[in-house]
């Protein structure tokens, strides 16, 4: 099969199309013929040698795909060869074909094309398991997102307004904002122009924010802390703005405030399979019913990873960046 090599740690260009093995497929695993895989900004910091896979997973690129099963192993009763599905991976989705363990597969929803599927399961595993079983984000509650028109926020919005919250975002552009608030955002807040803690007060009446899901870390993480209500939950999912802070734990004490972090990559197959089954239940019904929509800004053949990437780096995109095979 073809796949997308790491010739050597580095910038976008180092991504190369070349001829490789098949993937073995073990007992609990099922073989998809990929049709797309999705960025996520977690490629490109494994890219440059920072986010080494998991052991024992693919050593290529691509945290999610989308395809038809074309082989299944032996204690696999759900799947059959044939099956659309989409899938949750530790790696190995760029390329043509990737082994999968079948409790991290799902079914393409009804009413999305087997291509757009891939954009879901990273986005829908990481915000269902970050804001909804770990920070309990309910109806009524309010939450920000940060980075609104990343993958990650354009599908945070469309679910947590589903659920019933308010929704803050912040965005870097009136033109990422604008899709934001089609989207169902109640506040957007432009980051570059305007003081985020200062508005999510004034639009709280002094209170803040429930939950804030956070991929910037350190240099936001004393904002985010302000602009948290009493028992607020900070989830925090990336560093982009590094990765050391300090704190005052006077402010969590005196607001019971809880702050989190998580990936999904390194999380065990067990676990893994719980959220699957989770997102399956509580998140496919929104997406049938045509509440949560993919949101994909462009498509690049397999062999184009490296404008891709830039692409993702530029931070222009609004959504998800998908690979076509």
């Amino acid at each position: 099969m073809k796949a997308i090599v790491i010739s050597s740690p580095g910038g976008p260009e180092v991504l190369q199309l070349q001829q490789v093995e098949d993937p073995e497929l073990k007992d609990d695993e099922v073989l998809i013929k990929v049709q797309a895989s999705a960025l996520n900004r977690a490629d490109t910091v494994q890219r440059i040698g920072a986010y080494p896979p998991p052991k024992g997973a693919s050593n290529y690129l691509g945290l999610e795909c989308s395809g038809t099963i074309e082989a299944v192993g032996k204690s696999v009763s759900r799947w059959k060869i044939g099956d659309q599905v989409c899938a949750l991976l530790s790696g190995g989705g760029y390329a043509e074909k990737v082994a999968v363990p079948a409790a991290q597969v799902l079914p393409v929803p009804t009413g999305v094309s087997l291509k757009d599927a891939a954009s879901f399961p990273e986005v829908a595993c990481t915000v269902w398991s970050t804001v909804f079983m770990m920070s309990r984000l309910s109806a009524g509650e309010t939450i920000l997102v940060h980075g609104g028109s990343s993958g990650i926020g354009t599908f945070a919005i469309q679910i947590a307004k589903y659920q019933g919250a308010r929704v803050f975002v912040t965005a870097g552009s009136e033109e990422k904002l604008a899709v934001c608030k089609d989207l169902g955002a109640d506040v957007c807040i432009n980051y570059k122009t305007e003081d985020f803690v200062k508005r999510v007060k004034e639009e709280t009446d002094g209170k803040g924010v429930d939950v804030i899901l956070d991929h910037i870390g350190a240099s936001y993480f004393k904002q985010n802390l302000e602009s948290l209500n009493f028992d607020g939950r900070l989830f925090i999912i990336g560093f982009m703005g590094g990765a050391v802070s300090e704190v005052d734990l006077r402010a969590l004490l005196s607001r019971r405030l809880t702050v989190q972090a998580a990936g999904l990559r390194y999380r065990s197959a067990e676990n893994k399979a719980v959220i699957v089954s989770e997102v399956e239940k509580n998140v496919w019904p929104a997406i049938v019913a045509g509440r949560v929509k993919p949101v994909i800004y462009k498509y690049f053949p397999l062999s184009d990873a490296t404008e891709a990437h830039q692409l993702m780096e530029n931070s222009t995109h609004i959504g998800k960046i998908l690979l076509v095979p």
